[in-house]
């Protein structure tokens, strides 16, 4: 089996391990591909991060801080520390002592030429996290926000980590996107694979943009194969994050079935063959079936290893369904 996961961070990387889980158990062989939004990547004290990336790499690999759901376990904070007594550090944006082993790394591998998907490649070769881990794209991407009332344009990570997005929004500008092209070997395992998952990452900074980049939107509408998404608000609300003000954002009410509207059934041009909600949603299936969107509500919560673990396996069985 060819399975395609377009993955934000902390819910995509989740739903990605117990996916894993799941075909491990049932004893499925399978390709898992995940390509990872670049929309967040940044420099920072001279070094390129690329958040999503690694929180898919640690927690697939088992190197997450698991309360916190992203950067390393274990970690400390002296280089930080020390970078504030200099007076360049980034109060709102603390890196770990073991976080930026990986930046310098990969900053290294760039300045040496490297693409990003090489980059990647060879961080995980550390890692082994069980998928083919690609960036959206090998050209910079990079999310920014234009503050309401205001022609100012910040980071996405200034907006969501220091604001903590409590700031309205005017827009989002994904600087780069529109001149960026898929990594090498995304349209492919997308135009090839026998599902295509949109897990419950942020429908509109992390599957939206590595939706705006061009060729992929038409190759996951294209696939021969089953597009299930799984819906990343549980009764009316984001399951992590801000994501709530990044959808009032875009026009989007914060509800599972605006969401699958949002993205839109594939027999009418949109990308989706089936949709999760979360059982507290049940009511939303006939409607969503009536807008042509087939949906089951199952328990979505990403609690523990084994209740990922059937979320994926609800995701797959959907897929199989006619």
């Amino acid at each position: 089996m060819r399975i395609v996961l377009l993955a934000g961070g902390v819910g995509g990387a989740r739903f990605t391990r117990g996916l894993l889980d799941h075909l491990v158990a049932s004893g499925t062989a399978a390709d898992v591909t995940v390509v990872a939004n670049t929309g967040d990547d940044i420099w920072m004290n001279g070094l390129r991060l690329c958040p999503d990336l690694d929180t898919m790499m640690y927690t697939l690999g088992g190197g997450i801080h698991e309360e916190q759901g992203w950067g390393r376990a274990d970690e400390s904070r002296r280089v930080a520390d020390e970078l504030d007594a200099y007076g360049v550090g980034v109060a709102w944006f603390t890196l770990g002592d073991l976080d930026l082993a990986t930046h310098i790394a990969r900053t290294q591998l760039l300045r040496e030429g490297n693409s990003l998907s090489a980059a990647t490649a060879r961080l995980c070769a550390r890692w082994k996290p069980g998928v083919r881990l690609l960036p959206m794209s090998d050209e910079p991407v990079e999310t920014h926000v234009r503050l309401a009332g205001s022609d100012q344009l910040m980071h996405f990570e200034e907006w969501w980590v220091r604001l903590r997005a409590t700031v309205p929004a005017q827009e989002f500008v994904q600087s780069g996107v529109e001149d960026a092209s898929p990594a090498p070997g995304v349209l492919d395992a997308i135009r090839d694979a026998d599902v295509v998952v949109l897990p419950p990452s942020n429908p509109v900074v992390s599957i939206g943009t590595i939706l705006g980049v061009p060729g992929i939107r038409d190759a996951v509408r294209e696939t021969s194969g089953r597009v299930v998404g799984v819906s990343p608000i549980i009764g009316g609300a984001a399951v992590r994050g801000m994501a709530a003000a990044c959808l009032t954002t875009i026009g989007v009410a914060t509800s599972a079935d605006a969401v699958a509207v949002h993205y839109g059934p594939r027999s009418r041009g949109g990308l989706l063959d089936a949709w999760l909600v979360d059982e507290t949603d049940a009511v939303l299936v006939p409607g969503l079936a009536a807008d042509g969107i087939p949906c089951r509500a199952v328990p979505l919560w990403l609690r523990d290893t084994a209740s990922s673990a059937r979320l994926a396996a609800d995701a797959l069985a959907m897929a199989e369904r006619d």
